[in-house]
């Protein structure tokens, strides 16, 4: 993929994160809190399987798509055929900023948390926030989860170019190091193959449609299998 078609994709977005589709231009204002939908509880379907949690934003909750298109769905869906016994918590939340992730993180990793997919950071390379204080707000997520023994699968995104490309370099340096600091299992892009592509896209040709989810699932799945994999040998 030609990173100018991801850079148009992502400015295209920020459009629709200034009228309200994603989020306001504020960091996570209480209004917005109350009027988005919630996620489904992390224990809310409590049958004693381990849990993958997805920590995201609307591309991980599925924007758009009803709750079974969403990545975290199909993910869970590739458990089941492939025999894992493990249970797919969607915690996205459309808007949230990697700030955002950190004030809810204890909820979302509530019961038997074994993996957490952590996919933020897209709002706040759209709403140009440092990308020092992001890192800090992904680190502060990542040191959490490893406390409770929880394995980290780092997905990065990009930033759109209006900010400069000295911002968009910083931003996308800042999950590489984190990655190699904390020796993460890492997924470089999460949109990598569906971002710019109109066929992949919903109408505001930035969120995915339900092929473009299948997309993400796929490539999130090349990580996640070997994850478990491993975990299972090590058991």
């Amino acid at each position: 993929m030609k990173r100018a078609s991801v850079h148009f994709a992502l400015l295209a977005l920020v459009a629709c994160v200034v009228v309200g589709c994603g989020g306001n231009a504020n960091d996570e204002p209480a209004s917005n809190q109350q009027q988005r939908p919630a996620p489904s509880a992390p224990d809310a379907r409590e049958d004693g399987r381990p849990k993958i949690v997805a920590l995201g934003d609307s591309l991980t909750a599925g924007l758009g798509l009803v709750e079974s298109q969403a990545y975290p769905a199909l993910l869970q869906k590739k458990l089941e055929e492939a025999g894992y016994p493990f249970e797919v918590v969607n915690a996205g939340v459309s808007g949230d900023t990697s700030a955002g992730g950190v004030r809810r993180l204890d909820w979302a990793l509530e019961g038997n948390v074994r993996v957490l997919i952590l996919a933020l950071g897209a709002n706040d390379g759209l709403r140009g926030l440092p990308v020092d204080q992001m890192k800090k707000n992904l680190e502060d997520i990542i040191q959490r989860a490893r406390v409770r023994n929880i394995v980290v699968i780092l997905a990065g995104m990009e930033a759109p170019p209006n900010y400069g490309p000295d911002y968009t370099s910083a931003f996308r340096r800042a999950y590489q190091e984190l990655a190699r600091e904390h020796e993460l299992v890492f997924l470089p892009f999460l949109l990598d193959k569906v971002a710019g592509d109109p066929a992949l896209n919903q109408g505001d040709g930035i969120h995915p449609n339900a092929r473009g989810a299948e997309i993400i699932a796929e490539g999130m799945w090349k990580v996640l299998r070997p994850v478990l994999d491993q975990m299972s040998a090590a058991s």
